[in-house]
């Protein structure tokens, strides 16, 4: 059995932040607070690579997580 990769992990951990923050009226809104969390408490390179992921197709992303990647990584331009 194989054990979840670093990726894995992080993927589950956004798209449950997102699934805590569908209680804001729309994706953008919940994908701003969903960034702001991100931004805040993530290291450089759990972003990084989580960024990398949604690069890459980002396929088990949710919408809210997918817009708020993108989000993160519009502000580190």
């Amino acid at each position: 059995m194989s054990h979840p990769s670093q990726q894995d992990h992080l993927v589950r951990m956004i798209n449950q932040i997102a699934a805590n923050n569908l209680h804001h009226d729309d994706v953008e809104s919940a994908a701003t607070m969903v960034a702001g969390h991100i931004r805040k408490f993530w290291a450089r390179p759990m972003k990084q690579q989580i960024s990398a992921y949604l690069q890459q197709g980002g396929d088990q992303l949710s919408p809210v997580a997918r817009r708020a990647v993108e989000l993160v990584g519009e502000a580190s331009v």
